[in-house]
């Protein structure tokens, strides 16, 4: 009857049956030629070798001094490999000289990149709009402004976006509706001079930034600690695309606000929430949703409830619905 042939392995991964072996020739000095018939592997990496005058008895060369030969051999190879690099680079660095000349007006600019911490992001930024001289679109929602980040950042948007301005180029932002009578807000555009234009939605989309249509910058994780750089022409259409159509449906804010209607004794923040409760959100996540906390998010369902005659939440779906003031807010949208 024929065993299974030993597997083949590293000596960094020893098998179990080699490990068993070893630890048991360490312990009584030596082992029969015939234990390791089965896991020639102990011989083949020199850590049993034979006795001095006798062949059938194998002694385990000290855990410290295979440790010293495996790890030397390992250095030698890996310098063997450093100088088989540095050969390669020789070779080919003329050759890489004369490709160089060839492409260096035609290389592709990445098209996407990800950019890692604050400091970095605000740099590809101030890089990308050192530039920028047609127009910068621009979506900053509510929590974007509730970060240290948001208000420390302020002054240097200024001197960034006003620069723009001055040669010639236009800016327009989508704001959260919850932002139309921030002190920032407003205290920011009172430092610019030129064509600047705001407006305001319920709902926006997270933060974005394209200038002059080429680039754009976008967050890559929930604290904006990271950021990706758009260059593909097919995703910066798509983002322009995607905000003129929110432009098209927001309020203006600047330079003239326009005072959104009501309907029906019901605000327009009453219906943004009314269109949210009817979808099955709870106070939280319409909150979040509208940019407002869930304090004011719960004021203003009370006084829906109280506009519609609703005592139960159940209820109060029902009146909204039957109210008809969603249908009236897509009329009034259109």
């Amino acid at each position: 009857m024929s065993t299974a042939p030993h597997p083949r392995h590293g000596v960094e991964e020893l098998c179990a049956a080699g490990a068993e072996l070893y630890t048991r020739a360490l312990r009584e000095g030596h082992v029969t030629a015939v234990d390791a018939v089965g896991v020639p592997c102990l011989v083949g990496f020199g850590l049993l070798r034979p006795a001095a005058g006798d062949p059938e008895r194998l002694e385990p060369v000290p855990p410290a001094v295979a440790l010293h030969r495996l790890l030397r051999s390992a250095a030698d190879r890996i310098a063997g490999e450093r100088r088989r690099e540095a050969l390669l680079a020789d070779a080919f660095e003329p050759l890489m000289r004369i490709d160089g000349r060839r492409t260096e007006n035609t290389a592709d600019t990445p098209t996407l990149r990800v950019l890692s911490g604050t400091a970095r992001i605000n740099e590809a930024i101030t890089e990308a709009m050192s530039t920028a001289h047609r127009e910068l679109l621009c979506v900053q929602p509510h929590h974007e402004l509730n970060t240290p980040r948001g208000h420390a950042s302020q002054s240097v948007a200024v001197r960034r976006d006003q620069a723009v301005l001055d040669r010639g180029g236009r800016i327009r932002t989508l704001y959260q509706h919850t932002l139309r009578h921030r002190p920032s807000v407003a205290a920011y555009y009172e430092q610019l001079s030129g064509d600047t234009e705001a407006r305001s939605l319920d709902e926006v989309t997270d933060r974005l930034i394209v200038v002059d249509r080429t680039v754009a910058f976008l967050p890559a994780n929930a604290d904006g600690t990271l950021a990706l750089e758009v260059r593909h022409p097919a995703l910066l259409t798509y983002f322009v695309t995607i905000f003129d159509r929110l432009w098209q449906l927001a309020t203006p804010m600047y330079p003239r606000a326009v005072q959104r209607p009501s309907v029906g004794g019901v605000t327009p923040r009453q219906r943004s929430i009314a269109a949210l409760l009817v979808e099955g959100h709870t106070d939280a996540v319409i909150a979040e949703r509208l940019g407002m906390n869930v304090r004011t998010a719960r004021v203003h369902i009370a006084k829906l409830a109280t506009t519609l005659g609703s005592e139960s939440r159940a209820q109060l779906g029902y009146l909204i619905g039957r109210s008809g003031i969603l249908d009236r807010q897509e009329e009034a949208a259109r």
